[in-house]
């Protein structure tokens, strides 16, 4: 009996981690997408900055969201993000 109880753990506890790692690149995937869309902002905001202040707020600006989008690819590759899973459905879709 301790056995049966014993393998059932194991297989939800292996379940578990896969679903822990699926919800962990869905969230890597979003932070990404975001980190981009604020670098595309921040270059459209440099190219359209009138003035020395704005210029340099501009640069200032379009530097962190480049780095910030460095930063989220480089997380985002380190735990093997699917990108295509994202880009053709859900990342949880199964084949069940």
């Amino acid at each position: 009996m301790m056995r049966w109880g014993y393998k059932h753990s194991q297989k939800w506890s292996s379940e578990l981690r896969q679903i822990q790692d699926q919800e962990s690149k869905e969230f890597l995937y979003q932070e990404v997408t975001r980190a981009r869309r604020e670098w595309e902002q921040a270059c459209w905001a440099f190219q359209n900055a009138v003035g020395k202040d704005e210029v340099d707020v501009a640069i200032y600006t379009l530097e962190a969201a480049e780095r910030k989008y460095q930063i989220q690819l480089k997380e985002a590759k380190q735990a093997n993000v699917e990108w295509d899973v994202f880009k053709h459905g859900s990342y949880f879709s199964s084949s069940d």
